[in-house]
């Protein structure tokens, strides 16, 4: 079928739609040429038994060809596995547009397509099972990707699924995939933005690289609640940001709630961004930096209710060099959901090990540690000063075991801890009375100017 540009939405609708707007009456077709082309005219029909994946498949090839957006009306189509060509466009009316999964590897796939859109739709799994590494939506090795004002749901597996992929999903309703939200592996420019992302069954966002390297990922401003870990694991899954070999991604603004492991784990991701995200209701670490990173920024951030708060490790396979500032942690708890019983490593506030300063951070209520400053021979050149810790366990920690290193513990306030103010550690036991007046026994620690009460 030859496609007239000037050809609107103008017969079997009401209504024509026309970006944001929705004329209710019919508009001139001279008025708005460029706006789309209506997927009837290819015989795409909702509200029909029948499968509309021929109808759709012409449709949107035919109009890729020439950059024009195809437009969907109101209804139900039943539709199995679709390819989006370079220029793609198919829009639709938001909440009202329902394509329902078939059958097949994926509802839509790309491969080396670039300019692709999908906005105004609902996209629904159906709950069927999708091929391992698959998405519900799956795209691969292009650029200008928009993935905009979608509700998807019901993935048999993961929701969307990017590979080598610059473009942005932003303002997404994501519910009930079977495995992640969004799952990017090896971007080369990506915004993931303004989503909400509900039941997801083993992660919301996971920003991955194949190998360490730059990556620049945006994540912000969404909602990701009620992460589980069906996969299983010991923290492979239930997080519900997941930075895995990533650098340079900023992870700002996020509101999560209700994780069966982190709110956000950064996994050998160098220079990682972690700026004022609201957390509750963890399994486990709440903020993770851990394994080969170099380079963490984890500040202004809000967590309440986990098992620690913070946790910036591993300098003995590489971790080191961060800044962790300005954040409020409150509720901590020994014995998380996922544990088997009483630990030494949760209910702790803060804990680092190399090359890290901890300023101006406001602890509450963490049953073992308030601050933890190495981990056995694992401590080199750590600060924490300026910090208020209330009602700890141990307020602050030092590990003062043979090969640790230097650390200094000035200028904080420490009210409330049970077992003492700072205290020095070989490993998981303490070994030191009461340091808050500082001690000359340790001449790699600087203790001074810190209040207890």
């Amino acid at each position: 079928m030859t496609i007239d540009r000037r050809h609107l939405i103008l017969s079997g609708v009401t209504g024509v739609i026309a970006g944001p707007m929705i004329f209710a009456t019919p508009i001139a077709a001279a008025s708005f040429s460029a706006l789309g082309v209506d997927a009837a005219q290819f015989g795409v029909r909702p509200g029909t038994s029948n499968d509309q994946t021929v109808a759709l498949q012409r449709a949107l090839d035919q109009t890729a060809a020439t950059r024009v957006p195809l437009a969907l009306a109101p209804g139900v189509y039943r539709v199995g596995s679709l390819t989006l060509k370079s220029g793609a466009q198919l829009i639709g009316v938001r909440g009202a547009t329902r394509l329902v999964f078939s059958g097949g590897p994926s509802l839509f796939s790309a491969d080396k397509a670039d300019l692709l859109t999908l906005s105004g739709l609902v996209l629904d799994g159906a709950g069927m099972p999708l091929p391992q590494g698959r998405g519900l939506v799956n795209l691969a090795a292009g650029h200008g990707l928009k993935i905009n004002d979608c509700e998807i749901t019901r993935a048999g597996g993961t929701a969307i699924r990017l590979d080598l992929i610059e473009g942005e999903v932003a303002r997404n309703i994501i519910t009930d995939a079977a495995n992640i939200g969004v799952h990017s592996y090896d971007a080369r420019g990506l915004i993931v933005s303004g989503n909400t992302i509900r039941r997801a069954g083993n992660g919301g966002v996971w920003i991955w690289q194949s190998e360490k390297r730059d990556d620049g990922t945006l994540v912000v401003d969404n909602r990701i609640e009620d992460t589980q870990a069906r996969g299983g694991g010991s923290g492979q899954n239930g997080n519900a940001i997941n930075v895995f070999r990533a650098g340079n991604v900023v992870v700002r603004g996020n509101r999560i709630r209700n994780a069966a492991f982190s709110a956000v784990r950064g996994n050998s991701a160098s220079n990682i961004e972690i700026i004022g995200n609201s957390c509750s209701g963890l399994g486990e670490v709440a903020i993770y930096s851990e394994f080969e990173f170099e380079g963490a920024l984890i500040a202004n951030n809000t967590i309440d209710t986990a098992a620690t708060g913070i946790s910036v490790t591993n300098f003995d396979k590489g971790g080191r060099l961060a800044v962790v500032q300005g954040n409020l942690i409150r509720n901590l708890t020994r014995i998380p959901p996922n544990s088997t019983g009483d630990s030494q490593d949760h209910g702790t506030g803060i804990t680092v090990q190399a090359d890290t300063a901890v300023t101006g951070n406001v602890i509450e209520n963490a049953p073992t540690i308030g601050i933890e400053a190495g981990w056995g021979e694992y401590l080199r050149d750590v600060t924490v000063s300026g910090n208020i810790v209330r009602q700890a366990g141990y307020g602050i920690t030092v590990s003062v075991v043979s090969g640790a290193g230097a650390a200094i513990i000035a200028n904080n306030l420490i009210s409330g801890a049970k077992r003492g103010a700072i205290v020095g550690m070989e490993w998981n036991k303490a070994v030191t009375g009461d340091l808050v007046s500082g001690s000359s026994q340790y001449p790699q620690l600087t203790i001074n100017g810190n209040k207890a009460r």
